[in-house]
């Protein structure tokens, strides 16, 4: 089998489109067209439907969906093992990381780590942590900066690097905000804004307020914390948010015997080979740790 053809047909399935993927693996479309067509010929089986312009996987591509993604990570984990027999820092390290963390913890990580190994062409995803878990599991990436799942498959290597309270927020004007303690089943009287229900964060929050008996009213959801940050800002929800985006345009609620936290660091494949540059990478990560010892996330 082909491996241009089989990484054409993952471009596909992962972008929905034939021009998205022929940009993602810098080709024409008629390429990318050609090679999906060699791929269906092998295997005398069609892998996609093409209904006007959308395209979905059939049957048959949906069965060879993760065994591609098996086949292909299985070659980069034998090309990596086999240039680690040079000793060498460089090559391409592929990582996925979170908006936030890539906003307010990586920059000095990524600087050390680029003056010391210059040679290594970094690949970095901005893609939510749910998302880069599910990169990390089936290959696409090596190293995975992400808020860490409270329960972590046991395919899957992950260690706290930085300790992150969390605290309630609320705007200036918030009615909240003139409660001299409020209480949880005082916030959840009111709406909130959370991120997505899929996401670690409000699985931790929602958490919280289930030991309590108690379901928050989340009017609205978005997976950017800076824009949870200015939606707050603006009085038209309460949020859950790290402390570390505290400033004069927000407020934060004093809610009475909560301490509530999560775990930032990074997660690998256990069955996969890293590269000399992914251990070089954590190697550095680990030199900004803070915050710890690692602990359970406290609710």
């Amino acid at each position: 089998m082909d491996l241009a053809n089989l990484n054409a047909f993952v471009a596909i399935a992962e972008t929905g489109s034939f021009s998205l993927a022929a940009e993602q693996l810098f080709v024409t479309q008629p390429a990318i067209s050609k090679r999906l067509a060699n791929l269906e010929q092998q295997l005398n089986a069609r892998l996609f439907d093409r209904i006007g312009r959308e395209v979905s996987l059939t049957e048959a591509g949906r069965a060879l969906l993760p065994r591609a993604y098996r086949i292909l990570a299985e070659l980069a984990d034998s090309r990596r093992a086999l240039a680690n027999l040079s000793g060498s820092v460089s090559g391409r390290l592929s990582l996925a990381t979170s908006h936030h963390i890539g906003l307010h913890r990586l920059p000095p990580v990524l600087r050390e780590f680029t003056r010391s190994h210059p040679e290594v062409a970094l690949d970095i995803r901005f893609v939510d942590s749910e998302v880069a878990y599910t990169d990390v599991l089936q290959g696409q990436v090596e190293l995975g900066v992400i808020t860490l799942a409270p329960q972590p498959r046991p395919s899957i290597h992950s260690q706290c690097i930085w300790h992150d309270p969390l605290a309630f927020f609320a705007g200036l004007d918030h009615p909240l905000t003139q409660l001299r303690a409020p209480s949880l089943a005082d916030v959840a009287q009111h709406p909130a804004v959370f991120p997505a229900g899929n996401t670690f964060t409000h699985q931790i929050t929602r958490e919280l307020f289930q030991q309590h008996g108690l379901t928050p009213q989340v009017a609205m959801s978005t997976n950017y914390l800076e824009t949870i940050k200015m939606l707050v800002s603006i009085g038209l929800a309460w949020s859950v948010l790290p402390q570390s985006l505290l400033d004069e345009q927000v407020c934060a609620l004093p809610v009475q015997k909560v301490a509530l936290s999560r775990q930032l660091g990074f997660i690998c494949h256990r069955e996969r080979t890293l590269s000399n540059a992914a251990q070089a990478f954590i190697d550095c990560l680990q030199g900004h740790a803070s915050g710890l010892p690692e602990a359970q996330i406290r609710v």
